[in-house]
């Protein structure tokens, strides 16, 4: 297991100051999506990585894609692992993209999903 990066003040700013450079509409979405994913767990922390805002615990899980919109890309971590992912998702929020990584998109923003996507991440952190 990959040991713990303890999220820094400077890691808060850098992603506060990639949402503050999106347009307005997308801001209001990725700030929503934001706090959603960091109130799941007080063990959440974030950073830029990739290009775009991502989350970890001991190791990154979650990371947004916002080329086409607003999606949410859940895996586990950087290293390959063996065995799938068991999600319980009766709302239908993920898109399965193999045994480790399903994607969330927000057609029709985050408030809709929010209730059904919070259970997801939940057991997605205890998946990991």
């Amino acid at each position: 297991m990959a040991t713990k990066k303890k999220t820094t003040t400077a890691d808060d700013a850098e992603v506060s100051a990639f949402i503050a450079a999106l347009a307005p509409t997308l801001r209001a979405e990725v700030e929503a999506l934001r706090r959603l994913i960091r109130s799941v767990s007080s063990e959440v922390e974030e950073g830029v990585k990739w290009n775009a805002p991502s989350f970890r615990t001991s190791e990154w899980f979650a990371t947004m894609n916002l080329r086409d919109g607003l999606k949410l890309v859940l895996h586990r971590g950087v290293k390959k692992r063996s065995g799938a992912v068991a999600i319980d998702d009766p709302e239908g929020v993920l898109s399965w993209r193999g045994d480790e990584r399903a994607v969330v998109t927000f057609e029709d923003g985050v408030a809709p999903v929010k209730s059904a996507l919070k259970a997801v991440l939940k057991q997605w952190l205890a998946a990991l």
